[in-house]
């Protein structure tokens, strides 16, 4: 499967993004689908994941409550809605597949299989 990021941009404080994640070559609900983030300087980051069917969602501690991941298997896209964001959420934000089975708890980077390139989310206290 191939993976696009899209919808990153600079946004001030408190302010809102979506991000897609575009699949190709294979249908998201074949996978765990999740979201990742790194920022300059820091290991990459656990932010949400999704279970095939889409009734299992699983958030990091520091976005649950703001952020909202979602799918749409008819587009075949992932999306990550963020609200009230923070200067901390500043990062590339990768969107990420894992064949694995879903468990309600924090995925490992090491445990994805496909990556998507990133999108560059900036947020100006």
């Amino acid at each position: 499967v191939q993976l696009q990021a899209s919808g990153g941009g600079l946004v001030q404080a408190g302010g809102s993004l979506r991000l897609s994640c575009a699949a190709s070559g294979r249908t998201v609900s074949y996978y765990v689908m999740g979201w990742f983030r790194q920022a300059p300087g820091k290991e990459r980051e656990f932010v949400a994941d999704i279970s095939r069917g889409g009734t299992n969602r699983y958030y990091g501690d520091s976005v649950k409550g703001r952020f909202t991941i979602s799918k749409d298997n008819a587009k075949n896209t992932v999306y990550l809605q963020m609200n009230g964001l923070k200067s901390e959420d500043t990062a590339i934000y990768y969107c990420a597949a894992n064949r694995g089975a879903y468990r309600p708890t924090t995925m490992g980077a090491n445990e994805v299989d496909y990556w998507g390139q990133g999108t560059q989310v900036t947020v100006s206290s």
